[in-house]
């Protein structure tokens, strides 16, 4: 009985579900088309249980640290077949990790990337001031362009 306690009753349309999580209805659609959420059906309405909003959460933060979709079924799947959550656990510890080391095998490239760019603009900078000063580009162009992108990321 006290695991009935942990589920609330409460019921969730497309819509409440799509506000709270900022996602779109077509995503859930797709998602259910997978076979990651089961909404049962009333009309041609679909109602997401506890249950489905919890692993639509799961789900969002999978995707947000870039697990595959398939991998994020794995782990939803076995809470399935093992409901204290150990083997879930476990595999979702072995995937993060092993996201981890992706990611930072990113970050490095990344930062080479960088690092390429940033030696390319020098040397293009100081070869444009021997030659052509007239078409540097001059230091304020480059802070408007540079707050126009931070400010289109902010609204996005």
């Amino acid at each position: 009985m006290p695991h009935d306690l942990r589920r609330p009753a409460r019921t969730y349309t497309i819509r409440q579900l799509c506000l709270e999580f900022k996602c779109t209805p077509r995503a859930l659609r797709f998602y259910e088309d997978k076979g990651l959420l089961t909404p049962a059906r009333d009309g041609m309405n679909r109602v997401y249980s506890y249950r489905d909003r919890a692993r639509l959460q799961l789900i969002l933060r999978g995707k947000r640290v870039g697990l595959s979709l398939a991998e994020i079924g794995e782990i939803l799947d076995l809470y399935e077949a093992d409901e204290s959550g150990a083997a879930q656990a476990a595999k979702s510890l072995r995937k993060f990790k092993e996201r981890i080391v992706a990611l930072e095998q990113q970050k490095q490239d990344i930062d080479a990337a960088i690092a390429q760019l940033q030696k390319g603009i020098s040397d293009m900078e100081k070869r444009l001031a021997e030659t052509r000063p007239d078409l540097l580009p001059r230091a304020a162009d480059y802070d408007q362009v540079l707050r126009r992108r931070l400010d289109d990321l902010e609204h996005a």
